[in-house]
């Protein structure tokens, strides 16, 4: 990766609908040339996907929460398939610590979040903390020439 790739990369991260053309001309490149230089990144597979952001609140989702889960590791080949199948779930992350799983979620009510918890239960001790903000939304990754 060059710093025209990282350009690339910044841009496509802050909005992955950047036309090419405005892409080209802030590296100082032919429109086909950045498709090319997009296509080589993504059968690296540097790119993974685009996405939409959407307003979680505006959707009626108004509970995020980070759910700690302390479970066995022989769980994981039954907890993963349970887990994937929740669109609740917006991230679920295998951790160090005290805890084994980070789940993050968004759910309509706290009576839909204390269902979850619920079923999630069956497969061990939790620990929920619900967000009251979030001042740093997610974010892309700052990428810097190796």
């Amino acid at each position: 990766m060059d710093n025209i790739d990282i350009k690339i990369l910044d841009m496509l991260q802050k909005n992955a609908r950047t036309p090419l053309k405005a892409i080209a001309e802030s590296v100082f490149l032919s429109s086909p040339a950045v498709s090319t230089r997009i296509e080589h990144l993504e059968k690296q597979g540097i790119i993974k996907a685009y996405t939409s952001i959407v307003d979680k609140e505006k959707l009626g989702y108004h509970i995020t929460a980070f759910i700690n889960l302390e479970m066995e590791p022989t769980q994981k080949q039954e907890f993963y398939p349970f887990v994937t199948d929740i669109p609740n779930v917006l991230e679920c992350n295998c951790v160090t610590g005290e805890y084994s799983m980070l789940l993050k979620v968004a759910f309509k009510s706290t009576v839909e979040l204390d269902s979850f918890i619920g079923k999630l239960q069956k497969f061990g001790k939790t620990s929920t903390q619900i967000v009251f903000s979030t001042p740093v939304e997610s974010r892309g990754i700052k990428i810097t020439e190796e």
